[in-house]
């Protein structure tokens, strides 16, 4: 950003040589004004060795079995391909490939430096996630503890004075995945699922962006999945948002998601009471007030007219928690003004604070305990039912406020849309207060980290 400043103001004095030294005065005074809007919002990108981000998109064709093939969801930024060809917000995005995507917007951001002695924040371009197929699918699969080394290794050979600065308290990545998927632990033999970056020492110190973070490590903060919609203008967003509001919703709830059933998915007949089978079993008595869309397998990881449509023509949808419990779906529903019902706080309350204030959620959400479903056998449509209509209109109006802030807009938008802060801006915007605390508090001494986050 520096070396910008100078040459615009070279250029500026260059222009003005003809004109009255007030009005160079004045030109001058913008930039250095436009140079304050970045104090204490630099970010620096650590170059990093293809192998660690562009060679991992070229192979995107070698991570079988966990997708027949990754390449398609690459398109246009990391968007994916649009859900048809005269498409203009809406792609088939993975959730993976965040990474790239968050990449791609931070090339845009304004306040970038070369400078990394004047950054307030170092961003690793590591595509974490999409690395981490080698060690789960891969030959490498029993070396999954070795997951980030050959990273910290490089970033303490090349230029280390960057990393030892701060001892890595100023850097950040993205991670496309729960921080559960990176936390496994080094010593766990035989390995289980996961890798083991997030509990290598070595990179305690900085800040990881993950879909869902755990409760205890303070490095780690979770940030929106992404979704499908991805608008390039704010004319795009509002109709999108008018169709929304406008939208008639028949459907008192709605559940698009796996398992639950007779089959997989950690829900068939053997399994032991859960909240998936509680809520296919209610949809399946009451279908006049749910509807339910089986996305078992992934048939609607990539489709999103399969949920998107259901969702538009419901009051309420329903958040069970599956593996983890968080859901992308969460965020699906938001941009259609469905009204989320959470059955359990870490689903959305405790997780998305920078994006969902935590002291709002009875104003756009609904809780419902799952162990009053599972075990006492609680209707959730008769929960529902009982909320006043005149309540239900203001909660999906608040979802429909809140949308913007769960998407994750396209790159090169226009500028008045720019105006608009996204799922990407609200997270750079956060991780920049949290690495600014954290060094405050080492800067008086803190020993306890964690009570000053």
């Amino acid at each position: 950003m520096g070396s910008r400043i100078i040459l615009l103001s070279a250029l500026l004095l260059a222009i003005g040589g003809a004109a009255a030294a007030g009005s160079r005065s004045w030109k001058i005074a913008t930039v250095v004004d436009q140079a304050d809007k970045c104090a204490g919002r630099r970010i620096h990108i650590r170059r990093l060795p293809a192998r660690f981000n562009e060679e991992l998109l070229r192979n995107c064709s070698a991570y079988s079995p966990a997708y027949d093939d990754f390449c398609p969801y690459l398109a246009n930024n990391g968007l994916g391909q649009k859900t048809f060809n005269h498409s203009r917000s809406w792609y088939r995005s993975d959730p993976a490939v965040l990474e790239p995507l968050f990449h791609s917007r931070l090339l845009e951001y304004p306040c970038l430096t070369d400078d990394p002695s004047a950054a307030d924040a170092v961003f690793l371009p590591y595509y974490t996630a999409i690395d981490a197929l080698r060690y789960l699918y891969g030959p490498l699969c029993n070396s999954s503890f070795e997951h980030g080394v050959e990273l910290f290794d490089f970033l303490l050979r090349d230029d280390p004075g960057i990393w030892a600065r701060r001892g890595g308290h100023d850097h950040f990545l993205v991670m496309a995945g729960p921080a559960w998927d990176f936390s496994q632990s080094p010593a766990a033999d035989p390995p289980i699922w996961g890798t083991s970056f997030l509990e290598l020492p070595e990179f305690y110190n900085l800040t990881a962006l993950v879909f869902e973070s755990r409760s205890w490590p303070w490095q780690e903060q979770a940030i929106p999945y992404p979704t499908s919609f991805h608008p390039a203008s704010l004319p795009r967003l509002e109709i999108w948002l008018g169709r929304a509001r406008r939208s008639r919703r028949p459907t008192l709830m709605m559940f698009s998601g796996g398992g639950g059933g007779g089959g997989g998915g950690g829900g068939g007949t053997n399994s032991p009471p859960n909240i998936r089978r509680s809520i296919r079993a209610e949809c399946e008595n009451r279908t006049a007030l749910c509807e339910f869309v089986d996305c078992s397998n992934g048939v609607c990881e990539h489709d999103p007219i399969r949920f998107m449509r259901p969702m538009l023509r419901s009051v309420f949808c329903l958040h069970p928690p599956g593996n983890t419990p968080t859901r992308r779906a969460t965020f699906d529903a938001m941009i259609a003004g469905c009204i989320p019902v959470f059955f359990q706080e870490d689903s959305a309350r405790s997780q998305y604070g920078w994006h969902l204030p935590a002291a709002e959620y009875e104003r756009f959400s609904v809780h419902i305990p799952k162990e009053e479903v599972v075990a006492r056998g609680l209707s959730i449509a008769d929960v529902l039912l009982a909320i006043p209509r005149a309540e239900v209109r203001r909660m999906r109006e608040r979802v429909l406020e809140l949308a913007p802030r769960v998407i994750y807009r396209r790159h090169q938008s226009s500028e008045e849309l720019r105006s608009r802060k996204d799922a990407f801006d609200l997270a750079v915007e956060g991780t920049l207060r949290k690495i600014k605390r954290r060094l405050r508090s080492l800067q008086e001494g803190e020993v306890e980290l964690s009570a000053a986050l």
